[in-house]
Order: structure tokens, then sequence, then C-alpha cells
């Protein structure tokens, strides 16, 4: 039976739906007003079912049958998306969609970078990104709201696959003051006894405090941050020293004050980083070109193939 609509017509009704009018709608998808108002019309004949309120002030507002068909909508165009997928691996071709997520500590750092080289190599991907905490990720891999997630061998569940690409071991990050800045490398014990800035995120934290758990000793955790300038921020103005496994060629905080970097001497191994995707015997080929990808850059962004 022939389709009485196009995806088209629901690509132009799920922005109008977001925008909350036809003329913003238009902006940021590049298509004319009359266009996208004769494709809701269209939808609306065809589904016999009034999808907005017009309101002259505010804009459009959705019906409650249009709240519904916009979640189908969605659906609908997300299954197209995942069709041409599909059809680009059966022919070998890298295209189509690519939904990338990155833990929130790594994104910053990483993810533009490698996205615009991603982008260049295969230029017939359209590539969006998301930063998120390590369940976040996990909820969108199994939701397939991300095709994969760029993070941290940690607490990884039986549903998720975990490649490794690099080993990044911990830092010490010093102002160039403290007591400890002289030294080429930092045991763990060195450090009991100065105060600590924590970089307060889910998995970052466990994953620092254990450095010390692990010798029998507790950290002095004087400053708490769920943000990384601000952490490097704090270091740098003599609040404590801080861990971190991400190295950065800055040396300096935001407000300029210069940082220093010293190894970690511990028992721990170095967090290893790389790709999770869901568990599942379908291979998606942009998945695996930027995997690929992604490990042919492991130099170029300073990262540590060892022990891998």
């Amino acid at each position: 039976m022939a389709l009485g609509f196009t995806l088209r017509q629901l690509e132009y009704f799920v922005a109008v739906g977001d925008a909350g009018s036809i003329a913003q709608a238009a902006e940021q998808i590049h298509i004319s007003a009359p266009s996208i108002s004769a494709a809701i019309s269209g939808l609306e004949r065809q589904f016999d079912v009034q999808l907005f309120v017009r309101q002259h002030a505010q804009g459009l507002s959705l019906t409650p049958g249009g709240r519904e068909l916009l979640a189908e909508a969605r659906r609908l165009l997300k299954q197209a998306d995942a069709l041409t997928a599909v059809a680009s691996d059966i022919g070998g071709a890298v295209r189509g969609p690519l939904a990338i997520g990155c833990l929130v500590t790594l994104a910053p750092a990483l993810l533009p970078q490698l996205r615009r080289q991603f982008e260049h190599a295969y230029p017939d991907v359209d590539v969006s990104q998301r930063a998120a905490h390590q369940a976040e990720l996990f909820d969108g891999l199994r939701h397939a709201d991300i095709d994969l997630a760029i993070t941290y061998d940690m607490d990884i569940p039986n549903d998720i696959h975990f490649s490794p690409v690099a080993s990044l071991p911990p830092f010490v990050l010093l102002d160039p003051e403290h007591p400890l800045a002289e030294r080429d490398a930092i045991p763990v014990a060195d450090l009991a006894s100065h105060p600590m800035v924590l970089l307060d995120l889910p998995i970052s934290r466990d994953y620092f405090l254990a450095h010390f758990l692990r010798e029998g000793l507790r950290a002095r955790v004087a400053e708490r941050t769920r943000d990384m300038e601000t952490l490097r921020s704090l270091v740098a103005n003599g609040y404590g020293f801080g861990l971190l496994n991400l190295s950065s060629n800055n040396t300096q905080a935001a407000d300029g004050k210069p940082l220093l970097q010293r190894p970690l001497v511990s028992q721990l191994e170095p967090l290893l980083f790389g790709v999770a995707v869901a568990k599942s015997e379908y291979r998606n080929r942009n998945v695996e070109a930027f995997v690929e990808h992604l490990g042919s850059q492991v130099e170029t962004l300073g990262l540590d193939r060892a022990g891998l």
C-alpha cells in the first residue's frame, strides 16, 4: 500500500514541532516557509488530525494528537536513518548519520578535533555529537540515541562492548610554588599530606580516590568541582594539587596562571581509553570507520598505546 505522506513532510513536521513556529523552522532548516506550511497542511489532511493550534502572538502549539504523532515521526525518521546506514554497510560505503557520545571530561580536549578529522576523511557521513556522563552514555547506546561512546573502561555493563584504544596514565597537576613541584614524578604516599582539588564527577572521583585507598591512605580533599577548568584554576591559585588522566599542552589555567604536570607513581593500572558500543551482531560500517580513524590518531592526540 502506497504511503500518503513522505519522509520530507515528517522532517518538516518535526522541525516545526521543535522550533514552535514555521518561520523559525524555515530559518533553521533553510526551507521556505510556504513549503513547510504546505507539508504540514498535507499531513493534517492525510491523517485527518489537527497537528498545531495556530496562535498569532505565540506561534504554533502542538495539539495532544500532534504530540503523539510527533513522537512517532521522530521514531520513523530514526528508523529511516538506520535503514540508510544498513544499505551503506551492505554496499561497503561510509555514509549517512553517525551520532557520537563522549565522556564529559574527554569531550572538550578530544571530540571536536576527532570529529573534524573524521569528517574530512568521510565527507558523506553526517556526524552529530553529545557529551554526557558514563551512565548517560550507556543509556544512549541502549536506546540507539548514539552509535558509539568515547569513554574509559570503567563500570562497563554486560550489554556494552568496549574496544580499548590507548592507556591514560594519571598525572599530578600543580602550581609552580607547590612543595612537590621540583619532583620528576610523585608517589601517591607523598601527596597524602597535601590538600587536593578533586574532580568530583562519577567514575573520575572514585578512580582518583582509589589511588590513595589502594595504599591504605586517605586523600585530603580540600576543594571539589565538577568542572575541569575550575579545577585547573583552583590548582593554579594554590588551593591544592589535582589528579587528571588526559594530559594537555596548555600550561596555563583560564586566569593565565601557570600549571605544572608530573607523572603519578601509583599501584593502580592506568585507565584505558576507547570506544563503547551496544553489543549486537550487526556491525555499523560508520562506527567501524570511526574506531579505525580513532586508532590512527592516537599519536597525533598525544595518547599512549602502551600495554595495548
